[in-house]
């Protein structure tokens, strides 16, 4: 995938769980079956997730390959990339650390969560749009669950992210109901 329909599906996947969760009732927001967030702990994992992401996104190239070095090896498709989230999923991966939402997020603060995941992926998008198609392939960052991944794996994984949550959301809510 090209880096404008990367930006593109980042910004499109992004705006679907923005908008799906900015209409869900606070009883839907804070519903969770068993050992599962809640969308409002879904949205701050989110925001934990992808600030790093466009954070390092802004880094001088040097910074990058100094830090984390170059890549050895091509980038995988989406599909790819995908698949071996899935994998790394059902072996029992899970988020860990600073990515791990808090136990209580009170509803009051939607908006305001909301506005920050907007914020973030708008930078994003911008500076993935800057990149050109031989950096994306060329630098890579640690990716906690998957190693080291090209910042075209990584734009992948973001945007592939926001579409898993918005799914786990969805699936939630209908043992809600």
């Amino acid at each position: 995938m090209e880096r404008d329909a990367l930006a593109q599906l980042l910004q499109q996947n992004y705006l679907h769980i923005i908008d799906q969760i900015r209409n869900l009732s606070d009883r839907e927001l804070l519903y969770a079956p068993k050992d599962k967030w809640n969308a409002i702990q879904q949205l701050d994992h989110l925001i934990k997730s992808v600030a790093p992401v466009n954070m390092a996104m802004g880094l001088p190239k040097f910074v990058l390959s100094w830090k984390f070095g170059i890549a050895n090896r091509p980038s995988r498709s989406y599909e790819a990339l995908v698949d071996r989230y899935h994998i790394k999923l059902q072996a029992g991966g899970r988020a860990s650390g600073a990515f791990i939402p808090p136990l209580q997020i009170d509803p009051v603060n939607k908006e305001v969560l909301l506005k920050k995941l907007q914020s973030i992926v708008q930078q994003l998008v911008r500076k993935t749009q800057k990149q050109s198609e031989v950096s994306l392939d060329r630098y890579i960052l640690p990716h906690p669950l998957l190693g080291k991944l090209t910042l075209r794996e990584m734009l992948y994984f973001t945007a592939y992210h926001a579409s898993h949550h918005g799914k786990s959301i969805e699936y939630g809510l209908v043992s809600l109901n």
